[in-house]
């Protein structure tokens, strides 16, 4: 298996991509390929004696910024990292690519160069959020801010497979974003949304109000990219705050330092639980590839636990049973039509 890496996407590349690519090839047995400028990377490495003799260098000119238009990866930025990277993995070069650079362009070129699953409307990006019991997937979290009914519902399946198959979540509760629990609440893409999960292959719970996703009352989170993408920005802001509180209150006099050591242990694990490292990134669900979005600020911990999602998200077929699922909700809406 190869496993492809813009070694230039993201704010600490590409030493960081390096760090976290040897570590992942150690552990995880896996082949990688860094794609960016390969002399950038050679003196990187060198300045930082890292030892990259086990890794694969793909040279690209040039890297798309995250200033500019997304389309820039299919147009003027051709040679670019990420656009180089997602064209190995569209000819068979690669088994999958992860990039923590731009995420416009992300979407734009795994749309455009490695294309969709046939039938998916639009990918969604799909990011594992902690809670106060397991882990739960929001999506979209940013990939589309305007979508349609029908695009839900495949966010919905795409979602629960996923969650099935990576996470071990059996029947995995699907809830829909809404300002209120009722099924009368919402706008008309809610209303729309919520006939069609009643329908879909999904263990659809019915809506749920923001404020009930942390307390971890549902698996997957459906809702459109700019409601996602604000949810999501809002989480991550609210456990900095949490964790900034929680160190001046353990720090603040004696007694507060003496009662951290005896809970530090608990400490350390709620930190870990709310560290988005320790999840690696957001797939981009409905890609015909598997497609990785890293954060922006990745460290080397982030970008190996990101190869070993890349890994286990090929591994485990997931693109495969999304294509079965949309068969069958082709077919069941054909007989339901009848």
């Amino acid at each position: 298996m190869n496993i492809v890496m813009d070694a230039f996407g993201g704010d600490n590349a590409p030493l960081e991509v390096i760090k976290g690519a040897i570590d992942a090839k150690r552990d995880f047995g896996v082949d990688i390929t860094l794609v960016g400028d390969e002399q950038r990377i050679k003196s990187c490495a060198k300045e930082n004696a890292l030892d990259i003799s086990g890794l694969k260098i793909r040279h690209a000119a040039t890297v798309i910024d995250v200033c500019e238009e997304p389309t820039e990866v299919i147009k003027g930025k051709k040679d670019c990292s990420m656009a180089v990277g997602m064209k190995m993995l569209a000819d068979g070069q690669g088994d999958a690519f992860l990039s923590a650079g731009s995420t416009g362009a992300l979407v734009v070129g795994a749309t455009m160069i490695v294309k969709r699953i046939k039938g998916i409307k639009r990918p969604a990006l799909a990011t594992i959020l902690p809670t106060a019991s397991d882990p739960v997937m929001l999506l979209d979290s940013g990939a589309n801010a305007d979508c349609r009914p029908e695009m839900l519902t495949q966010f919905a399946m795409m979602g629960s497979i996923y969650m099935n198959k990576i996470m071990e979540v059996t029947s995995p509760r699907v809830a829909l974003v809404n300002i209120g629990t009722e099924e009368s609440k919402g706008r008309e893409l809610e209303l729309e949304t919520y006939s069609r999960l009643k329908e879909a292959p999904v263990n659809f719970i019915g809506n749920i109000e923001a404020r009930h996703v942390p307390l971890g009352e549902a698996d997957v989170v459906v809702t459109d990219g700019f409601t996602g993408n604000i949810m999501l920005k809002l989480y991550e802001g609210m456990g900095k705050f949490f964790t900034t509180e929680l160190k001046d209150m353990l720090t603040s006099g004696f007694k507060n330092k003496l009662a951290a050591l005896m809970i530090m242990p608990s400490v350390k694990d709620f930190k870990k639980k709310v560290d988005y490292t320790e999840y690696g990134g957001a797939p981009l669900l409905g890609a015909a590839k598997p497609v990785i979005k890293a954060h922006g600020s990745s460290n080397a911990k982030a970008f190996y636990n990101a190869v070993r999602q890349a890994k286990a998200f090929t591994e485990t077929g997931v693109i495969d049973e999304t294509t079965k699922a949309l068969a069958q909700m082709k077919e069941s809406q054909k007989i339901k039509e009848q």
